[in-house]
């Protein structure tokens, strides 16, 4: 096997429109640059890139002119090109067709460097070997619906006397992979699974997997004779999960990013030396598709969605001042689902993807999906192996477990698809794993 490695820059300027809330945010300043890190692998026969980029999310039809591009430069397919978002809330617009305008200029900025990061990766390819290890990063990662005394459903209820759980568990796995170069910096491909919505505000940030980067580089610096390790973040499922602890002081922005960054860094270097030598003698890749039926609202619930966007985009601060007032207008979340769903056909193609290598596979889901569905993917994969990957190839929304769409809460509300979503991805990705692996 071979395997190579690249890191550009792809920090957009001042004023870019910031991506992850509901009010419009003009990007003022950088506290870390945004990146995009490409690893290359080949078995002599197929070669396959995969890259993990600092933005929100990119929806399938700007994915897909990422991808073959990318393909088309390099000369490789289309589904041997994996990109996944890490999700941070701190990054620019860059999807069409969400709330805020995009920059085309930036945007084709974007995705050339996007396929100059697959090239650089590719040309970096030298002799390796791949190792794996698994750790755990405790305290890092909470579940962020809660079960309420009155049989209710909450996002993010805070410390309130009527919380009476959590529903479901965080997944505290942290996943290393390390690509060992001969004559050349190793590479550390690091999982974890937790929303980047830590530090907010309007300066651009790649969050919590920047600083997972930085850390695990910056103590990894005499490795190799001085040369050091390359180090790249994918984000796991973490559709239900957040830096939320509802049971202490809350704790977010820029300190506790760190702090986070540098625990689950601190979980990956544990096991550093203790990784074990896993197969790498062949590539795989595929995509398959998921015809999944969409969420529609009734012709009375779009005109109210319709006028409670203008409302939000018209007059932001009178409907922030109707909601504190405790006015019964629809949430901006549902009133976007309703939009979206009045645009989108009666049945939506999901794309799920796969790539590969040996015994370890990553797993593509094209937007946001809770816990389980990871967990799920994990447990009926064919691979020793499995990296699952949120908005992956795509991103098209939340995906909650059918029992959360019954239950309601934030997830719920803006959901674009019918109950079964998340039990069809996990079937769906199982299958796509026994193909490419069969």
């Amino acid at each position: 096997m071979k395997a190579g490695f690249a890191r550009l820059d792809v920090t957009p300027p001042f004023g870019a429109r910031i991506s992850g809330y509901f009010g419009e945010r003009i990007a003022d300043g950088i506290i870390t640059p945004l990146e995009a890190n490409a690893v290359a692998f080949s078995d002599g026969e197929n070669t396959a890139v995969i890259i993990s980029l600092d933005i929100i999310g990119i929806c399938q039809k700007e994915m897909d002119i990422i991808r073959k591009r990318c393909a088309e430069n390099n000369g490789i397919p289309y589904e041997a090109v994996f990109i996944a978002c890490t999700h941070t809330h701190t990054g620019p617009e860059v999807s069409t067709g969400r709330m805020f305008k995009i920059d085309p200029a930036y945007n084709e900025y974007l995705f050339s460097r996007i396929s100059d990061a697959a090239s650089i990766a590719i040309a970096d390819m030298k002799e390796a070997a791949l190792e794996a290890g698994r750790g755990e990063a405790k305290g890092i990662s909470f579940v962020r619906r809660y079960r309420m005394a009155d049989g209710s459903t909450k996002t993010n209820p805070g410390r309130s006397s009527g919380v009476v759980g959590p529903i479901g568990t965080p997944d505290e796995m942290v996943q290393l992979f390390k690509f060992v170069r001969k004559d050349a910096p190793d590479i550390a491909v690091i999982n974890f699974q937790v929303h980047p919505d830590v530090i907010g505000g309007t300066k651009l940030c790649s969050d919590f997997p920047g600083f997972v980067r930085q850390t695990f580089e910056n103590a990894m610096q005499t490795e190799k004779n001085g040369m050091g390790v390359h180090c790249v973040y994918f984000n796991g499922a973490q559709g239900d999960v957040n830096h939320v602890n509802i049971n202490a002081l809350h704790r977010s922005g820029l300190e506790h990013s760190r702090h986070m960054g540098r625990s689950i860094a601190a979980a990956a270097m544990q096991v550093y030396r203790y990784t074990e030598p896993i197969n790498c003698d062949k590539v795989y890749f595929g995509q398959k598709s998921l015809f999944q039926r969409t969420n529609k609202g009734t012709p009375e619930q779009v005109a109210e969605a319709k006028a409670v966007f203008k409302l939000h985009d018209e007059d932001y601060e009178g409907y922030s001042k109707a909601l504190a007032a405790g006015e019964k207008i629809m949430p901006i979340a549902q009133a976007l689902a309703y939009i979206r769903g009045e645009q989108m056909p009666d049945i939506y193609e999901l794309y799920l993807t796969c790539v590969g290598i040996g015994d370890l596979v990553f797993a593509g889901l094209p937007g946001e999906p809770f816990t389980v569905i990871g967990r799920g993917v994990k447990a009926g994969s064919l691979f020793k192996y499995t990296v699952p990957c949120c908005c992956a190839n795509g991103y098209e929304g939340y995906f909650p477990v059918r029992s959360a769409l019954e239950e309601g809460g934030y997830e719920a509300i803006s959901c674009r698809y019918k109950p079964g979503v998340a039990e069809s991805l996990i079937e769906t990705s199982v299958e796509l794993i026994k193909e490419i692996r069969g």
